[in-house]
């Protein structure tokens, strides 16, 4: 007799609610902390826009250090330059994971929400 695996998705039925959007989804369209994938695209835009403002805000502090720290010569700008795109590019990379995670462990509740239109009286 075979085993069948059991799966976090076997404790909930055909549909769950999203825990960010309060919408009902198929239990296939929410990943294991019942985000829907519209609010996991989002949460990801939104850590991928703050992680471009921390990583090219580290890449113009390394652009004033270096300029007034190490003082480069005339020969070397190429490598420079490359120096401070790259530190813009891992810094961006590297904050965005942070934000990302930070969010997803926070999980707050019903963050993307919209509260239903009242309807005319």
């Amino acid at each position: 007799m075979t085993e069948r695996r059991v799966s976090w998705r076997d404790r909930f039925g055909e549909e769950v609610t999203c825990v960010r959007c309060l919408e009902v989804r198929d239990t296939s369209d929410v990943d294991r902390l019942l985000w829907c994938r519209s609010c996991l695209l989002t949460a990801r835009r939104r850590a991928t826009r703050r992680g471009w403002v921390v990583g090219i805000s580290g890449a113009l502090l390394l652009v004033l250090w270096i300029w007034w720290a190490v003082r480069p010569t005339d020969l070397v700008w190429g490598g420079w330059a490359a120096t401070v795109v790259a530190a813009a590019w891992i810094g961006a990379r590297a904050a965005r994971e942070v934000f990302f995670g930070v969010e997803r462990v926070l999980n707050r509740r019903a963050a993307e929400a919209v509260p239903p239109a009242v309807p005319d009286a």
